[in-house]
């Protein structure tokens, strides 16, 4: 066996290392099951399974990865050069130099993990908060096996039913029948080293993956847990194996978008809307900053309207206004998909919000004083918007400085911690912009910056309250 080269670091002991298995199954399952059947390179949602799984782990926290790798070996690494960066190191070893039957593969591979190893398969798509969760679970001589629930399409002939036979969390076996359990087995396991470092001791059937054999040994002494999917939303797992299992991961991958803060508006209408436009520039190939720009064009669009004055030029440009918040929901759930979030791109994003929310309040000032021009009161209008986007810009800039103090310091008490999350919550909600559609329709969008004005000196002050204790204390010799 050749020298490693993964750099093992002292403080790594809990499940820190990935192996995959691009080109079998963990538990032995035979290929050639469905007539269009795919392979690790497949794409879902522009991504191949392979580079998605890789991704995943990393984002997840996976900091050292193996490749037991066949013939797809130059394809794959292809395929992992091109998109987002792989930054955890990746080492490949051919199966034709390490065969999955010999126990000296497993005892090397268990030479480099300290404590627990995660094996997964490549032809399934799962998120991030799964790994996380089992990076949390890990117990020390247990392994886990992560289940999905039976679905009536599993239940189809092509399909081999490898079900798991558990009892109160504990796993028992793997059966090919499938009215004895009502779990499916997943490529996903964890395994604590000493299970491969203990191969040796083990016979295993020429030509298969041992890992079957190593769990039920284990599951007699009750050493091996299950980890059912259907016990949380966001542990979903979805196998893909035929074109018809890509559509499904498809579907549930856009089903798992959502903002880091959302509003009801958001959450009931525009991540509804946005996942038609998503598709649509995931096609195209947009980067999330170019639609973060395609949505300051819009919502600046919308500011123009609102300085005609009119009333149809209002009701115009308040629908431009929803459609840039529908749009602004694209930009993160592009770059969720395709793993290319930034901080930059974050900072943007928020950057041209603020941008385009000044916009409005400057065109509807600009379109109430032209309605109201020679009045007595023709000043107003113009007062309340330069209070509102005073209000916008200071909130914008304190906003900054609470981001920053949250990543560099963190906040002095919990109760500064609770304040910082609402307000960052609500500065990031677009909900305001059906409100601003409301007074649109019935002809009052002069009500709306009277509401505009008081609204950002209100939030600004707040946003200041909160932050002073940590600037104070920053500032102090």
């Amino acid at each position: 066996m050749s020298e490693s080269l993964i750099q093992k670091r002292a403080d790594v002991q809990g499940l820190s290392t990935a192996i995959l298995l691009p080109s079998v199954s963990l538990f032995g399952e035979p290929a050639g099951l469905y007539a269009d059947e795919v392979g690790p390179l497949t794409s879902v949602v522009g991504i191949g399974l392979f580079q998605r799984t890789v991704l995943t782990l990393q984002r997840a926290g996976i900091r050292q990865l193996m490749v037991l790798v066949g013939p797809e070996e130059d394809q794959l690494k292809q395929a992992l050069g091109k998109g987002p960066r792989v930054t955890i190191p990746v080492r490949w070893m051919p199966i034709r130099e390490f065969p999955l039957d010999d126990p000296r593969t497993w005892e090397a591979l268990a030479a480099e993990v300290r404590g627990f190893c995660l094996l997964s398969g490549v032809r399934g798509v799962f998120p991030r908060p799964l790994i996380e969760s089992l990076r949390q679970k890990v117990q020390e001589g247990e392994a886990i096996v992560v289940a999905r629930a039976d679905h009536e399409r599993d239940r189809q002939r092509r399909r081999s039913g490898l079900r798991v036979k558990a009892q109160a969390g504990r796993f028992l076996s793997i059966t090919s029948r499938q009215d004895d359990a009502a779990l499916v087995a997943t490529d996903l396991v964890v395994l604590p080293a000493s299970f491969m470092s203990g191969a040796g001791h083990i016979g295993v059937e020429a030509g298969t993956v041992p890992i079957r054999r190593w769990l039920e040994l284990a599951a007699v002494d009750g050493h091996v847990r299950v980890l059912s999917t259907e016990t949380n939303r966001s542990h979903w797992y979805q196998d893909v194996r035929d074109a018809a299992d890509v559509q499904a991961a498809e579907k549930k991958l856009f089903n798992s978008l959502k903002g880091e803060f959302e509003g009801f508006v958001d959450r009931f209408f525009n991540r509804k809307v946005s996942r038609w436009f998503t598709r649509i520039f995931l096609a195209a190939g947009l980067s999330p900053n170019a639609i973060t720009i395609l949505a300051t064009g819009v919502g600046l669009a919308a500011a123009a309207g609102f300085g005609v004055g009119t009333y149809s030029a209002g009701i115009i440009a308040a629908l431009l206004f929803q459609l840039a918040a529908i749009i602004d929901c694209c930009d993160g759930e592009v770059a969720r998909l395709t793993f290319t979030e930034s901080s930059f791109g974050a900072w943007l994003d928020i950057a041209m919000d603020n941008v385009v929310h000044m916009a409005i309040f400057g065109g509807i000032a600009a379109g109430s004083y032209l309605r109201v021009s020679g009045s007595e009161g023709a000043w107003v209008p113009l007062a309340l918007g330069s209070a509102a986007v005073a209000g916008n810009a200071l909130s914008f800039w304190l906003v900054t400085r609470a981001q920053k103090i949250k990543s560099v310091n963190g906040w002095k008490t919990p109760v500064q911690a609770a304040w910082s999350d609402f307000m960052l919550k609500n500065v990031a909600s677009r909900d305001f912009s059906v409100i601003v559609l409301i007074f649109a329709v019935i002809g009052k969008l002069d009500w709306f910056l009277w509401m505009a004005a008081i609204g950002s000196l209100v939030f600004s002050f707040l946003m200041l309250w909160v932050i002073r204790p940590s600037v104070c204390l920053a500032t102090k010799p």
